[in-house]
């Protein structure tokens, strides 16, 4: 199957490379995108002959987050609608979340908002050393509420805490002291690293290793369907805060919002 915003390719050792394919958008999570990876998400988790997923990006970006057209079309949208996308978002990361396949993360560039969030449902994250990350929507008067079961499943509470209200930026050591990466690489080594990597789960048994990754799951927090729908609920609360509409607004309007004025 042909997809128009990812590519993707598998070798002889049944190793697929996922690819987004939105260079000229830094990757941007676009409505097609989004379905696209959770369509490829449950046929690369049913194909018996697939051991591994490596999750990389073309371009100078891993993601950047949202794409502004699809942000642009929820904040102009009424409750109901930026509930549904929200909902659409959300199975997307569940479907990666549950692939029964080790999926492994190659990351360069900047990784932000739901950028983090594809990180966060990787089983182990290769990033180079110059990379950023950041979950700065509350930059904009919003929270990172899609994407944080995931985020506080992979460096819990108390690391979560401050990135989500700061919405700053830090660089790969942080990411891995923090936990959302699990290895930094130089640029010209990435490559190499990532393979590495991915060569530690070809020597476990492919099923075994898909019902292990379910067990690690099973024990810790549950993401439930209804923890997804308390999170998205907070987040439509949040659209419809004073904050939420000035921030939007000024980032689209290229300006600094009231509370930075």
């Amino acid at each position: 199957m042909t997809y128009q915003t990812i590519r993707h390719e598998r070798d002889e050792r049944g190793v697929v490379r996922l690819t987004l394919a939105r260079r000229e958008k830094h990757n941007a999570l676009s409505a097609l995108m989004i379905g696209e990876l959770t369509e490829l998400a449950g046929r690369l988790g049913a194909d018996q002959t697939v051991r591994a997923v490596i999750l990389d990006a073309e371009g100078k970006s891993f993601c950047a987050g949202g794409d502004l057209e699809w942000m642009r079309q929820q904040f102009a949208a009424d409750r109901p609608t930026r509930i549904a996308e929200a909902t659409r978002l959300a199975m997307m990361f569940k479907a990666l979340n549950e692939m029964p396949k080790p999926l492994i993360a190659r990351v360069h560039g900047s990784a932000f908002g739901g950028g983090v969030g594809l990180i966060s449902v990787c089983d182990a994250v290769v990033a180079e050393r110059g990379a950023k990350f950041g979950l700065t929507e509350t930059r904009l008067g919003l929270i990172p509420a899609t994407i944080s079961p995931y985020v506080v499943a992979r460096i819990g509470e108390a690391k979560a805490r401050p990135l989500f209200m700061s919405a700053r930026i830090f660089g790969a050591e942080e990411a891995k002291t923090a936990g959302l990466v699990s290895v930094v690489a130089n640029i010209d080594t990435l490559d190499a690293v990532v393979e590495a990597e991915v060569a530690f789960y070809l020597v476990a048994a492919p099923g075994a290793a898909g019902r292990a990754k379910r067990l690690a799951r099973s024990l810790g927090s549950p993401i439930t369907d209804a923890v997804i729908a308390s999170t998205i609920e907070q987040l439509a609360d949040t659209w419809e805060t004073d904050e939420a509409q000035e921030g939007v607004a000024a980032f689209f309007e290229r300006r600094e919002p009231s509370w930075r004025s």
